[in-house]
């Protein structure tokens, strides 16, 4: 009679899967780049210890109020968050010949409890504005977009069309 055979089990050796299973692990640590939120980039003025109080006339200011509701008034009259935009540029427009110190001003002032995205958008609306007013100046002056030209410039670009946004504190609840 001939005896069977009993063949050996397939094994898989396992003694280094722990040092895969580290390298594997520090690799993917190492390669990955994680997202970091950086905020809302905005430079802020430097401090002034006595500042002067200067009055500017109404018709150099444009301001925005955003209530907790997410209702927008424009110099005291309600408007839709995406019609400020629309609404800001002939006024920015009639500003471009004059010097700085007659420019206009936006002022953005919320409440404590306005929704934070509500906030963005009319800041959003507000930037969009300039930007579109300094695209058209540039063509008009340069035939170029104002990201196209050079920067001497953009330089004379922002000088006709400086961003001049007030971000106002909001109001404390009672």
């Amino acid at each position: 009679m001939l005896k069977k055979r009993r063949s050996k089990e397939a094994t898989i050796p396992t003694s280094s899967m722990a040092d895969i299973a580290f390298l594997l692990l520090l690799f993917f640590l190492v390669a990955t780049t994680i997202d970091v939120d950086t905020g809302i980039g905005l430079t802020l003025p430097e401090y002034v210890e006595d500042p002067e109080q200067i009055e500017v006339p109404k018709d150099r200011m444009a301001a925005i109020l955003i209530n907790e509701n997410g209702e927008v008034l424009l110099d005291g009259k309600p408007i839709s968050i995406f019609q400020i935009k629309n609404t800001l540029k002939p006024r920015i427009q009639s500003k471009i010949d004059l010097p700085k110190k007659k420019k206009l001003i936006v002022s953005i002032k919320t409440d404590r409890k306005t929704v934070y995205n509500a906030y963005i958008q009319a800041l959003d609306q507000v930037k969009l504005a300039f930007f579109e007013v300094r695209d058209e100046y540039a063509l008009a002056k340069y035939g170029k977009k104002y990201k196209d030209l050079e920067k001497e410039q953009q330089k004379d670009v922002k000088n006709a069309i400086p961003i001049i946004i007030s971000l106002a504190e909001p109001e404390k609840v009672k």
